[in-house]
């Protein structure tokens, strides 16, 4: 027995669901997972959905975009490039004639060496004939090699022979001076330029 007396917290009753005086019953609550299972699904269906169906649809098009805009800025950038260049080229066009006439026509008359040796024949059977035309060659300036009668197959016209394209400058300087229009390219003449005075040279 107590030595104190009974108050009001000494009468519990004998069937009460009162658990204390400072806490409440907590009812346990247990957590659900379809709102998460819910939402994992819809979110896999959507990244199927953007992975499968959206390329075909030809979503991507921020990737695209880049792509187009690019040539834009070329083609602007070529217009004012290209009105300068017609620009430049209407007086380059104008001026190019003049000058290119000129080189062209330096190459194409190649100057005469009168330092190649040149042989003279007769090939007309007529007297001092050779001598005649090796003195109108030397008077020109040109070197003499041989003066003689001409050996070869006999000649119906005077001719002048060269063995290499590059004499055929001086064969035709030759020709102009000795007044013989026969200038033939022959490889077995072994002598550079050969003058063959053949019948009715005057």
């Amino acid at each position: 027995m107590t030595k104190y007396a009974k108050d009001e917290f000494d009468q519990v009753p004998q069937n009460t669901s009162r658990q204390g005086v400072h806490r409440d019953a907590q009812e346990t609550t247990r957590p659900t997972l379809w709102p998460v299972l819910t939402v994992g699904a819809v979110a896999l269906v959507l990244g199927l959905v953007a992975f499968l169906v959206l390329p075909n649809l030809g979503v991507v098009a921020p990737n695209a975009a880049p792509s187009v805009s690019t040539p834009a800025p070329q083609q602007t950038d070529s217009s004012p490039s290209a009105a300068p260049g017609e620009s430049s080229s209407a007086p380059s066009a104008s001026s190019e004639p003049t000058p290119s006439e000129s080189p062209s026509a330096t190459p194409s008359s190649a100057p005469v060496d009168k330092s190649t040796p040149v042989a003279v024949y007769n090939g007309a059977g007529t007297a001092g004939l050779a001598g005649r035309v090796a003195g109108l060659v030397e008077a020109d300036g040109w070197t003499l090699s041989t003066v003689g009668n001409w050996g070869g197959l006999p000649q119906q016209t005077s001719v002048i022979f060269y063995n290499a394209p590059e004499q055929k400058v001086n064969a035709e300087a030759l020709g102009t001076l000795l007044g013989i229009q026969t200038i033939l390219e022959s490889p077995e003449v072994q002598q550079q330029l050969v003058v063959v005075a053949g019948p009715g040279y005057q």
